[in-house]
């Protein structure tokens, strides 16, 4: 084995953190949804989470909730945040409406044949095609901070299909079910090029656990 393929690189890949979204709608790719001041603290507990690690390489989706999500790390290790279009949220054709179960856009008949195929899925960008934008730009990256460690910031469903892609497991799935927190690290393990780990951590999970207590009255 020559010492280029057993070279270690990881790439984080970082969940943006809470959003201010006072309306409830599924906010997609719409512009103008930034963070909470929940979500900024979020921002700082996972950047303190890469406290002493190796990252050279911080790129972060175009969407604002994830550009801020990025910056404090990006100025923890000194860094630019460079955008890469891939890292972007999934497109969704009930972008901007509400969506509860039993609410908004669900309640409309003409709506549901949107819902007709939940594996592709049928409202939105397909699986295969989130996987394959997520993957192409994990290698990209994984290039750039090769021996060192980089952090792509993206968003639920996108990290989470890349996830399961990588595994090798089918890539539809039960939303709610996804281990992929708010400013969540589900950390990728290179060897060479060979993935040879996959890691999660919650860094903000305190937080979230802390203002739950909080609204019951805890």
């Amino acid at each position: 084995m020559t010492a280029a393929s057993d070279t270690r690189t990881v790439v984080h890949l970082l969940r943006h953190g809470e959003v201010h979204n006072p309306t409830k709608v599924l906010y997609g790719r719409l512009p103008g949804f930034r963070l909470s001041p929940l979500g900024e603290q979020m921002a700082v507990a996972a950047a303190k989470a890469l406290t002493g690690r190796d990252v050279t390489v911080v790129v972060s989706s175009p969407l604002e909730r994830a550009r801020q999500t990025a910056e404090p790390v990006a100025a923890q290790f000194g860094l630019s945040v460079d955008i890469d279009e891939r890292l972007i949220e999934s497109d969704n054709f009930f972008e901007g409406k509400r969506v509860g179960v039993g609410d908004g856009a669900l309640r409309d008949p003409r709506n549901w044949h949107h819902l007709r195929n939940p594996f592709r899925p049928s409202w939105g960008e397909p699986y295969v095609e989130v996987a394959a934008r997520m993957h192409a730009a994990l290698l990209d990256v994984r290039r750039r901070a090769e021996g060192h460690e980089a952090v792509c910031v993206s968003h639920q469903l996108p990290i989470w299909v890349l996830r399961r892609y990588l595994e090798g497991r089918r890539l539809w799935h039960d939303p709610r079910r996804r281990e992929c927190a708010l400013a969540s690290l589900t950390s990728i393990h290179f060897r060479g090029e060979s993935v040879v780990d996959i890691t999660y951590t919650s860094p903000a999970a305190h937080l979230i656990v802390g203002t739950a207590r909080t609204a019951k009255g805890a």
